[in-house]
C-alpha cells in the first residue's frame, strides 16, 4: 500500500513538474499509473491532498542547520555554500533531467495552492535572516568584520545573495556553477564586511 502511494506521488510530481497545479487533472493522473479514478481516490481523497504530498515529498525549501557561533563569518560562509550545494544535488542531481525553471514553478504553485505553505516558509525566512543577524554579530565582536555595518540590513542582503542561486539556476542550467557563483559573490560580500 505504501509502494502503491509512493508511486502515485512520484507520477504525479512528474506531471504537476511538467505542466501546472491547473493544467493537471485526476484524469491525467489516474491515466499515468494506471488507475481508475476510484482508485486512485482510495488513496488520496482528492487532487489538493495529492498535490500537498508531492510538495511535502519534493518541494523543500529548509535551509541551514543552527549556526556554531564558534565559528567565524567566514567558516559560516563555507557551511553557506556546503549547505546550497548538498540542496541543490538532492533536488537535481549532477544534471538536472528537467528545467529548473520547472521546479521553480512547482515551487511557485505551491506558495498559490498549499493551504499554510507561504506562512510557513514566511517564518523559514525570518529565522534564517536571524540566523545570520546572529554571526554578523558575533563576527563584529570578534573583531572579524567592521562596527560600522547595519547586521539587520547586511543580514538581509546575505539571505539575498543566497537566493540568487535561483537565478543562477535559470542562466546556466548547471546547479554546480550556480554553486560557483553563489560562492563568488559570498566571498565578495565578505570582503566588503572585513576589516
Amino acid at each position: 500500500m505504501k509502494d502503491t502511494r509512493e508511486n502515485i506521488i512520484d507520477q504525479a510530481y512528474s506531471l504537476f513538474l511538467t505542466r501546472s497545479y491547473e493544467a493537471v487533472s485526476i484524469n491525467d493522473i489516474s491515466k499515468a499509473i494506471g488507475f481508475t479514478k476510484g482508485a486512485l481516490y482510495h488513496h488520496f481523497i482528492n487532487k489538493e491532498e495529492l498535490f500537498k504530498a508531492v510538495i511535502d515529498k519534493y518541494v523543500k525549501l529548509d535551509y541551514l542547520s543552527s549556526p556554531n557561533l564558534e565559528n567565524t563569518l567566514a567558516q559560516f560562509i563555507e557551511e553557506t555554500i556546503v549547505k546550497a550545494s548538498e540542496i541543490l544535488k538532492n533536488i537535481f542531481g549532477e544534471k538536472p533531467s528537467y528545467i529548473p525553471i520547472n521546479y521553480m514553478a512547482l515551487a511557485i504553485d505551491a506558495f498559490r495552492h498549499y493551504p499554510g505553505f507561504a506562512a510557513e516558509k514566511e517564518q523559514l525566512l525570518t529565522r534564517e535572516i536571524e540566523k545570520i543577524k546572529l554571526v554578523l554579530n558575533h563576527a563584529i565582536a570578534q573583531g572579524e568584520i567592521r562596527k560600522d555595518i547595519n547586521t539587520e540590513i547586511m543580514a538581509t542582503n546575505f539571505f539575498s545573495i543566497s537566493l540568487g542561486i535561483v537565478q543562477n539556476l535559470f542562466y546556466n542550467n548547471s546547479p554546480k556553477l550556480a554553486v560557483k557563483s553563489l560562492k563568488e559573490q559570498l566571498k565578495e560580500f565578505y570582503k566588503l564586511l572585513k576589516i
